[in-house]
């Protein structure tokens, strides 16, 4: 995991949400092969929009507490804050494009 995406759990997730930039979280498991293919895509993103976006990541099967607060049902799950409330929700493998797009509407 690159030194952009913070691991979150319940706590640090807390801290984050209380941050005026808004914060791209994404739900992953260890045994899912998709996850891989979108924590490259979250790398990207994360590296792209330094300093207008924070990313993080949370393990569901270490963090079931949020992930059932979110409602989170399926993997690989992107969940978007702002002002500490999900705002966007992508479900699955997404190209980076489509990704960029939304991420700029929120943005502006």
């Amino acid at each position: 995991m690159g030194e952009r995406l913070i691991e979150l759990k319940s706590v640090t997730l807390e801290q984050r949400l209380r941050s005026k930039i808004p914060l791209a979280v994404d739900f992953y498991a260890d045994w899912c092969v998709p996850c891989v293919a979108v924590d490259q895509l979250i790398e990207r993103l994360a590296e792209e929009y330094r300093g207008k976006m924070n990313f993080g990541r949370i393990n569901v099967d270490e963090n079931q507490d949020i992930t059932d607060r979110y409602q989170v049902m399926s993997i690989p799950t992107l969940l978007i804050f702002s002002n500490g409330k999900a705002i966007k929700r992508f479900v699955g493998a997404r190209k980076i494009k489509g990704c960029r797009r939304e991420i700029n509407q929120l943005l502006t």
